[in-house]
């Protein structure tokens, strides 16, 4: 009888409450969170121009509508990692998604400048959330013995998402005559299915006792003192990586229209693309190697795709330009992985996506401000000044960051 008592139970249960996933799928499930999330923020990119012809607008306006991205992603990164380690991954992902589902309905409809910028500071919002709570996320469902696969995971899922939104928005544009509705529509709904998988999967809740985030007001995002320099690493090669993407997305459809004649938004969305998927096929290529080579190549790439950039001005080579998008893409996604990696393996769990949040915060604020200011550059000195004067900077920021990464890692 004792042993009939102790069947039903689980059985029981089981009736209520599906068997979680495990392994692999269980990652892949999570990681399909941050992919949903990515996708949205880059659907923009091919339809810059488009917008930019329907409300006459500056190369300096459309930078500010680019980085206003970056000011909701800064925003949220401030705080979205200690509320999820205060209150549970699903306490912070769940308003996430609904704050990305509404800037697809604000993307839509939108009818000025000011919509536009609106649209873009929710969707950093929602990314700000994602890549704090939600790679943490994928890394949690890892477990101790997954923390390098799935970090590889998180990592992958967000270069492959945001390579998906240009790609999916740039043929749309092709095609459509009106595609916005559209675009965003089908966003809302892969957002959708993200959310149900937020809703039915198991991820860590509060803190019981000693959580690492104490109760009361917020503070700066912090990560143990041990663990600083393992986040310096990775911030000197993910900023200047992600700083040449941002480039790329918010000037790279400006570029091929204006100075190298080529103004097709499926193009400027295939290029987008291909950079995220070389920014994904790299990892790929690299996991298994040392940390301190995955860094040093992720700079390489960086200063190379910068190089590339200004053959591209200079000789008017749509394949130069090409070229630069995919080395962009090389240096964010190492320099991403590098620095995922370093923190899902040695932060302790309870800081973890605050340590995300620090990441990202690094490699942001410069991806946010070097855009904007080159923008501006290119208002008064025009697109080739501008565009080199910006490659020079981030020649000389991933030469640094090799020095640095080769002076604090062992061989």
């Amino acid at each position: 009888m004792t042993t009939h008592q102790t069947v039903a139970v689980p059985r029981g249960t089981a009736v209520h409450r599906p068997p979680p996933l495990t392994g692999s799928w269980k990652i892949a499930a999570a990681a399909w969170m941050v992919t949903a999330v990515f996708i949205l923020s880059n659907s923009a990119m091919p339809l810059y121009v488009h917008w930019q012809r329907q409300f006459a607008f500056s190369s300096a306006t459309l930078t500010v509508i680019f980085a206003s991205y970056i000011a909701g992603l800064l925003g949220a990164l401030l705080v979205a990692g200690q509320l999820s380690d205060r209150l549970g991954r699903k306490a912070v992902l769940v308003p996430g998604f609904l704050i990305a589902m509404a800037a697809c309905g604000l993307f839509a409809v939108a009818d000025s400048v000011a919509a536009l910028i609106a649209a873009r500071l929710l969707t950093g919002v929602a990314v700000g959330i994602i890549v704090s709570s939600g790679m943490a996320a994928v890394v949690d469902v890892g477990g101790p013995d997954r923390k390098r696969q799935a970090s590889l995971a998180a990592s992958v899922a967000m270069v492959l998402g945001a390579g998906l939104g240009p790609l999916l928005a740039g043929t749309l544009a092709q095609v459509m005559d009106s595609p916005v509705a559209v675009i965003f529509g089908i966003e809302f709904l892969l957002l959708a299915t993200a959310l149900a998988v937020i809703v039915v999967m198991p991820l860590p809740g509060a803190p019981r006792g000693n959580g690492a985030v104490p109760a009361g007001r917020l503070r700066l995002p912090s990560v143990p003192a041990s663990n600083r320099m393992d986040l310096a690493l990775g911030i000197a090669v993910f900023a200047p990586g992600i700083s040449a993407t941002s480039f790329v997305l918010s000037l790279g459809a400006a570029l091929l229209s204006r100075l190298l004649h080529v103004s097709s938004p499926m193009v400027a969305g295939g290029m987008a693309c291909l950079m995220f998927m070389s920014a994904t096929g790299v990892q790929f290529a690299v996991k298994k190697l040392p940390m301190r080579n995955i860094l040093l190549l992720g700079a390489a790439a960086t200063a190379l795709s910068m190089v590339a950039m200004i053959l591209a001005v200079h000789a008017a080579a749509p394949s130069m330009l090409l070229a630069a998008a995919v080395l962009a893409g090389m240096g964010q996604g190492l320099g991403q992985l590098g620095g995922l990696t370093l923190i899902g393996m040695k932060v302790p769990d309870q800081q973890r996506a605050q340590a995300n949040s620090l990441l990202n915060i690094g490699a942001y604020i410069p991806a946010g401000l070097l855009p904007v200011a080159t923008g501006f550059l290119i208002d008064h000195a025009g697109l080739a000044v501008g565009a080199t004067a910006f490659a020079a900077v981030l020649i000389a920021a991933a030469v640094a960051a090799a020095g640095f990464v080769a002076a604090r890692l062992p061989r």
